[in-house]
């Protein structure tokens, strides 16, 4: 399964945001990948600081498991003083629709 999202961060907050991507923490890449996650992309356009996901999943059920992990839970309040963040502490994000796909 595909799935595309966006996000933002805050302005100004665009390096520091690489910085703590370069890399993300083994546990948290341990965990996704125990999830079923793979291809997982996230791209910066600088001027919008509007952040674009791409990630492909084996299930959203697994997807959705991962929010309740410790180390998602760290994750997202490492992060939040960079963006937009949700009441229980996750990035705020608006799921896209695929409409075309070429393998």
């Amino acid at each position: 399964m595909r799935k595309a999202f966006v996000m933002t961060i805050h302005k100004g907050a665009g390096a520091e945001y690489e910085r703590r991507h370069r890399p993300i923490w083994k546990e948290l890449e341990m965990t996704l990948k125990a999830h079923g996650v793979s291809n997982y992309s996230i791209f910066l356009n600088n001027e919008t600081r509007q952040l674009f996901g791409y990630v492909e999943i084996e299930s959203e059920k697994r997807w959705q498991e991962i929010a309740d992990t410790e180390v998602c839970q760290r994750w997202w309040q490492f992060m939040r003083e960079l963006m937009p963040t949700n009441e229980d502490g996750s990035p705020v994000q608006k799921e896209l629709q695929e409409v075309f796909h070429l393998d």
